[in-house]
C-alpha cells in the first residue's frame, strides 16, 4: 500500500471513530464549538503520529482527547470564563450525534444541561473519570491508563465525582414520562403567555430556580431568580411581547416544543433560526429548573439542527 492510500485508509479510521470522540468532548467541555476543536486538534495529532506503531486506534484517541479537553479544562482562559458566572452548556437538539450513547439512564444523565452545569463543580480529573466510566463504560484500567493515575485513584475520583453530583442534585433524579413532561411545559407556556401568575406558582416547586443569560445573551453573568414567586415575576414580564423585544429577536418568533439534551424545552423560532430556548427539570409534577438560553454563539447548532428537520406545529404561531 503506497503512503497516499495509508493516509486514506487512517483518515476513514479516525474519521469512523469522529462522533464517538465528539461525544466525550462535549460532556468534558459542555461546549459542541470546543468539542469539535478539540476533535480537530487530535486529528492533527494522529497525522503527525507514526500510527503504525498505535496497536489500538481508538484507545489512543481517547487519550489524546481526554487530555487535550483536560489542558483546556485547565487553562487560565476557561477559568476565568467558568468563573465569570456567565458560563452555560451549549444546548443540543434531541438527535444530535454529539449527545453520543443514551442507551442507559447514566448515559443521557451524564449530557443534561443539570449534569453539566454540576459537572462545574468537579476537578478535571474527577469529571474526566466520571465521564468515561458513567458514559463510556471504561474500567477502572483503562480509565488510569488514558489519565496516567493508578485504579485506585481513578476509583477514589470516581466516588467523589458521584458523591458532589448527588449532593448537588436537585430533584428526586428520575426520568419523566415525555406525554408529561409536555404537558407540564405546555401549561407553563400558556400560564406563561396569559399572565396568570398563580397558575405558573403552581407549577413551580417551592425551591425552583430559574437562570438565564439575559435577553440576546447579552447578561456579562447569569441572572439567577430563587423561588416560585420571583419566577412567576419574571417569566410573566419575560414572556410578555414588546416591540423591543421583536427587533432584538430579530422578528416575530414562533414557540415550538423540543427535546434540548434530554429534558423538555421549548424554541423561539425566528425565519428557521432558534433566537431563545428554555429548558424545564421536572420533579414531582412541577418545574424545578428553567435554564434560558439566548446567546447567539450557544443556539448556532441548535438552529443547524433545526433547519435539517421538519418541525411539529409550533405551541404559539405567533409571539
Amino acid at each position: 500500500m503506497d503512503s497516499t492510500a495509508i493516509d486514506r485508509f487512517d483518515t476513514s479510521r479516525f474519521e469512523a471513530g469522529r462522533t464517538r470522540l465528539a461525544s466525550l468532548a462535549y460532556r468534558l467541555l459542555g461546549s459542541a464549538t470546543d468539542a469539535e476543536d478539540a476533535v480537530q486538534d487530535a486529528f492533527l495529532h494522529w497525522q503527525a503520529a507514526d500510527r503504525q506503531r498505535i496497536k489500538v486506534p481508538e484507545a489512543w484517541l481517547t487519550k489524546v482527547v481526554t487530555n487535550l479537553c483536560l489542558d483546556r479544562l485547565r487553562s487560565a482562559q476557561a477559568r476565568r470564563e467558568r468563573t465569570a458566572g456567565a458560563w452555560l452548556p451549549e444546548p443540543l437538539l434531541d438527535g444530535d450525534p454529539m449527545l453520543g450513547p443514551a442507551d442507559t439512564f447514566e448515559q443521557r444523565e451524564s449530557v443534561s444541561l443539570a449534569v453539566l452545569m454540576l459537572m462545574e463543580r468537579l476537578s478535571p480529573f474527577e469529571r474526566a473519570v466520571y465521564v468515561l466510566r458513567e458514559a463510556f463504560s471504561h474500567g477502572h484500567a483503562e480509565i488510569a491508563e488514558i489519565l496516567g493515575i493508578t485504579e485506585s485513584a481513578s476509583q477514589q475520583h470516581l466516588h467523589r465525582a458521584r458523591r458532589r453530583i448527588a449532593a448537588a442534585r436537585r430533584g428526586d433524579g428520575g426520568e419523566v414520562a415525555p406525554a408529561s413532561a409536555r404537558r407540564i411545559v405546555e401549561e407553563f407556556l400558556a400560564a406563561a403567555s396569559s399572565g396568570r401568575t398563580e397558575r405558573l406558582v403552581a407549577l413551580l416547586t417551592d425551591d425552583a430556580t430559574a437562570i438565564s443569560d439575559g435577553a440576546g445573551g447579552l447578561a456579562e453573568k447569569l441572572l439567577q431568580y430563587e423561588g416560585p414567586r420571583r419566577i412567576a415575576a419574571v417569566v410573566r414580564a419575560g414572556f410578555k411581547p414588546t416591540p423591543a423585544k421583536r427587533r432584538l429577536a430579530g422578528g416575530t418568533p414562533a414557540i415550538h416544543y423540543a427535546l434540548v439534551n434530554g429534558a423538555p424545552a421549548i424554541l423561539f423560532v425566528v425565519n428557521a433560526r432558534v433566537v431563545g430556548a428554555a429548558t424545564f427539570d421536572i420533579t414531582g409534577g412541577k418545574i424545578a429548573t428553567v435554564r434560558g438560553v439566548a446567546a447567539p454563539t450557544r443556539l448556532a447548532r441548535i438552529t443547524e439542527a433545526w433547519r435539517q428537520q421538519e418541525p411539529d406545529a409550533p405551541l404559539v404561531p405567533l409571539w
